[in-house]
């Protein structure tokens, strides 16, 4: 067994790092003392095979078993559903400590990046592992701001879907279709070609969902104007008219800024992890975001922005708060309340708490007077003086507040996990390109452990 001053020694945020992975490879299996601290030896009682499964360590977090030749050495494998206790792959981009509620961008605390950056220098940062210096961050929002416009025959797909069609489907099919755009000049193997990729994908990303939703609403389509900023020309694409011309509150156009750097990356998530695997077949990077894409949209993942506007929706006023809490807490009722706890964040969100601020300068500044807002605010003052949730650590969560935010700026329910994609395809990206400039990557091919029938014969169908 690992000891403690070990674990202390070589997990400094997490002291006691033994894996739950020690009980499931098998009951067969047990561990034997060695001598060398780096490594782990797992003994086979049944056969007396052995494994030495050497201890990797990163520059933050627990030590890692790496169980590459268990298999190999012992005929096992792991069974670790949903992947709690396993490292999929080695990353340099982002570090959560879901106990500490830290989340670091390239070693930058999240905190200090919503302070001080902007959402283009973050997603700069996140490709190429530095901040940039103005002479860098010039080029690279020029690059965005000219690669804003997509192919006039894409803008005609949109008339293929049916009036209502969801606006994530159409941004998943309106990302693939990139690659039928930009084949002949992509090669995944040229660095150049990669980041070429990345800037398309970032600078188009906000054209192509802002077409979305005004299809979905019989709105004309709206060209990029490229004498304005990123987030300012997103919402121009997104509300402005012919007739009229459109005025931004800098406190809305600071709140989107702002929920884009808190959703540009967030390590090895569901979407992250779909690109990653897509990647890893040489799929080109609009194929693997697309993916990504797709697996954003379960409402266990990017959806659940959207689950909290159709919960308050559910509450209905203000009056009706306590009995939901109420109804939250009783184990016998399936009723729970969505935007609040998180599976990684055990303590905090650090997410939530920069966020919180700013969603009341906006509801504020807005002067919205919406009752499903009333009744968001009611639900986080409960909840943040709620013994039961608080002992169980049950705060707001980001998606309670973007929601919120969102909602305020009157972006509809349905857009809100494509606003969600739209800052996360920089973190997307960044990790398809990082995959591709990691020697060793190997296509992802998870095993199983089979449970249907057994080997049998094939009866003819007279004889059944």
């Amino acid at each position: 067994m690992l000891s403690p001053a070990y674990c202390a020694k070589h997990s400094p945020r997490r002291p006691t790092c033994r894996s739950r992975w020690f009980q499931a490879v098998t009951n067969q299996m047990k561990e034997i003392p060695v001598s060398d601290p780096k490594t782990v030896k797992l003994l086979d009682g049944s056969s007396n095979r052995s494994s030495d499964l050497p201890l990797i360590s990163g520059t933050l977090g627990p030590a890692c078993i790496d169980i590459g030749t268990l298999y190999k050495d012992t005929g096992h494998f792991t069974y670790d559903p949903g992947y709690g206790s396993t490292a999929s792959t080695k990353s340099a981009i982002t570090y959560i400590d879901g106990d500490a509620g830290v989340l670091l961008y390239r070693g930058y605390p999240i905190e200090q990046l919503a302070e001080h950056s902007s959402f283009l220098e973050v997603a700069y940062l996140l490709l190429n592992g530095e901040l940039p210096d103005k002479p860098q961050f010039d080029r690279f929002e020029h690059q965005i701001t000219h690669h804003t416009m997509i192919h006039e025959a894409q803008r005609n797909f949109f008339h293929g879907f049916h009036y209502d069609a969801h606006p994530m489907a159409m941004l998943a099919a309106s990302v693939a279709s990139l690659s039928a755009f930009y084949h002949d000049d992509l090669d995944v193997d040229d660095p150049e070609d990669r980041k070429m990729a990345a800037v398309r994908l970032i600078a188009k990303m906000p054209t192509i969902a802002a077409a979305c939703y005004r299809y979905s609403i019989g709105w004309p389509f709206r060209y990029p104007r490229n004498n304005l900023e990123y987030v300012d020309r997103f919402l121009h694409m997104m509300f402005e008219v012919p007739s009229e011309p459109l005025k931004l509150s800098p406190v809305a156009t600071k709140a989107l800024d702002l929920l884009f750097i808190l959703h540009a990356d967030h390590e090895q998530n569901a979407s992250t992890s779909t690109v990653r695997l897509v990647g890893s077949t040489g799929a080109n990077p609009y194929a693997s975001i697309a993916a990504g894409i797709t697996a954003l949209w379960g409402p266990a993942h990017g959806g659940a922005n959207e689950a909290v506007l159709k919960q308050l929706e559910e509450i209905g006023t203000p009056d009706k708060v306590a009995s939901a809490v109420l109804r939250a807490k009783d184990k016998s009722d399936s009723f729970r309340l969505m935007g609040f706890g998180h599976r990684v964040y055990k303590n905090f969100d650090p997410r939530a708490k920069i966020i919180r601020e700013m969603c009341h300068k906006v509801l504020a500044e807005l002067g919205v007077n919406d009752p499903l807002l009333e009744v968001a605010m009611r639900l986080e003052e409960a909840a943040l003086k709620d013994d039961y949730f608080v002992e169980r650590k049950l705060y707001p969560n980001v998606d309670f507040y973007s929601g919120i935010i969102y909602k305020a700026l009157n972006i509809p329910a349905e857009m809100f996990t494509v606003m969600f994609a739209i800052a996360r395809t920089a973190g997307w990206i960044a990790h398809w390109i990082e995959q591709h400039e990691t020697s060793g990557s190997r296509i992802g091919r998870p095993r199983q452990i089979y449970t249907g029938a057994d080997v049998r014969d094939y009866v003819p169908a007279g004889r059944r």
